[in-house]
């Protein structure tokens, strides 16, 4: 909505919303929201009370559309390893989301709601309500740190995909130069990106459930764990 006449432009929410999805996150902030929208900077601070205030608007507008999907059949494992998969394909399909999440999660409306159902979703599991916040906070927070190293990866293909074949390619030279490493690295499976990341929110998953299970108090599984790190 550019100036016309040299008038000052007049812009709404909704306009900082649309101008701001548009560029999506991975490229917001508010010069550039205000240069697609050709005002200052100052007439989006009308709406907007910070850059924060501009990430939360676009990133929970984003999640509003993030909805969980929750199969009965599941136990507590398979549940939260959808729970998982579900928020790294979100994230995956929306660039820049993922650094939204990792600062702060709920932020806000979204993430709230978000949280919301999946503590219900493990009450119908046998927990109680600490127990489902601290399990899904512990079980988002490693989806969205796993996402966010995918992410990274995958910027860094984009950007000089050949010089990160190179790196890679130094570091199985490297491994295999090792007198001690050369062999069991050279035997380790090839593992696809999705099923490595699989694998890994699987066995923490397991952990997580392992120290927290459906009707331990949340202090009890925090004494215990806090007893096992003493002296480290």
């Amino acid at each position: 909505m550019p100036n016309i006449g040299g008038r000052p432009a007049t812009i709404a929410r909704d306009d900082i919303l649309r101008a701001g999805r548009e560029l999506g996150m991975r490229r917001l902030s508010v010069k550039a929201v205000a240069v697609r929208l050709g005002v200052t900077a100052t007439a989006l601070y009308r709406h907007v009370d910070s850059r924060w205030g501009l990430e939360r608007l676009v990133g929970e507008s984003i999640l509003a559309e993030l909805e969980l999907h929750d199969d009965p059949g599941h136990d507590v494992e398979r549940h939260l390893l959808s729970f998982a998969l579900q928020m790294r394909g979100f994230m995956l399909e929306h660039p820049g989301l993922v650094t939204y999440l990792q600062l702060l999660f709920p932020r806000g409306d979204g993430g709230q709601r978000l949280l919301n159902t999946e503590v219900d979703a493990l009450a119908r599991r046998g927990y109680e309500p600490a127990a489902a916040i601290v399990l899904s906070g512990a079980v988002a927070s490693l989806a969205i740190a796993m996402t966010a190293s995918e992410e990274n990866s995958m910027a860094a293909e984009e950007a000089d995909g050949a010089g990160l074949d190179r790196e890679r390619q130094a570091v199985r030279d490297r491994l295999a130069g090792d007198d001690r490493l050369a062999g069991p690295s050279a035997a380790l499976p090839q593992v696809p990106r999705p099923e490595y990341v699989r694998l890994l929110l699987t066995a923490s998953i397991r952990g997580l459930i392992g120290s927290c299970p459906p009707g331990r108090p949340v202090a009890e599984m925090v004494a215990d764990l806090a007893a096992t790190g003493e002296g480290l």
